[in-house]
């Protein structure tokens, strides 16, 4: 008897379900980046989302708790995803450095290469990349049939033929001063009508 299409989903929810917890137990046993007995932070948010947020470095707060986009950032996306009438059940939120190093920019580069490997995972359909560090390693990572993107921000841009990618300010340098906060929101809002587009299914 064939499978039901709610039952091949169910399939491939599990799947990616495991292959994140596989890619997890790897970033614990992670060798190379020399985070003493800090944990490694962590992506969170639905394992199969359509939307996925990419800043490059980690916060003290979610270093403190081991979970990207913990703390300011993430209250601050909560509630821009209401105003926009975002699900926030269909993000996943990541880092490009996920261990706390002193120098994020100093990374070993197979850690912050394990991104390319959570992008195929989740397997979104639009990568909202935050700041210009986090555009660096995006398209340093040369995902197969990708192209660059863009520091243009509030444009949505084809980076492989199945993601989209918009490029905003980086949030946590957004959240202390009002011209700031003003332009990340001008960025960001244009996730809204991408949203809106997305057919129902």
């Amino acid at each position: 008897m064939p499978a039901t299409d709610d039952e091949i989903k169910e399939k491939y929810l599990e799947r990616a379900i495991r292959e994140l917890n596989g890619l997890s137990r790897e970033l614990q046993d992670c060798q190379f980046c020399p985070r003493g007995k800090l944990m490694p932070v962590l992506g969170s948010g639905h394992p199969q989302a359509d939307i996925l947020m990419l800043k490059h470095a980690p916060t003290a707060a979610e270093i403190e708790e081991g979970v990207a986009f913990y703390g300011r950032a993430g209250n601050a996306l909560m509630k821009s995803f209401k105003r926009l009438g975002i699900d926030p059940l269909v993000v996943y939120g990541t880092l490009c450095v996920k261990c706390p190093t002193a120098e994020p920019d100093q990374a070993a580069e197979q850690c912050v290469g394990r991104l390319a490997e959570e992008i195929a995972i989740v397997q979104p359909k639009i990568v909202v990349v935050m700041g210009e560090p986090a555009l660096r390693v995006l398209n340093g990572l040369e995902l197969p049939l990708s192209r660059a993107v863009e520091p243009r921000e509030g444009e949505i841009q084809a980076f492989t033929p199945s993601i989209d990618a918009l490029h905003v300010p980086d949030i946590d340098e957004s959240l202390d001063e009002e011209g700031a906060k003003q332009r990340f929101w001008r960025a960001f809002r244009m996730l809204s009508a991408w949203y809106d587009d997305l057919p129902p299914y």
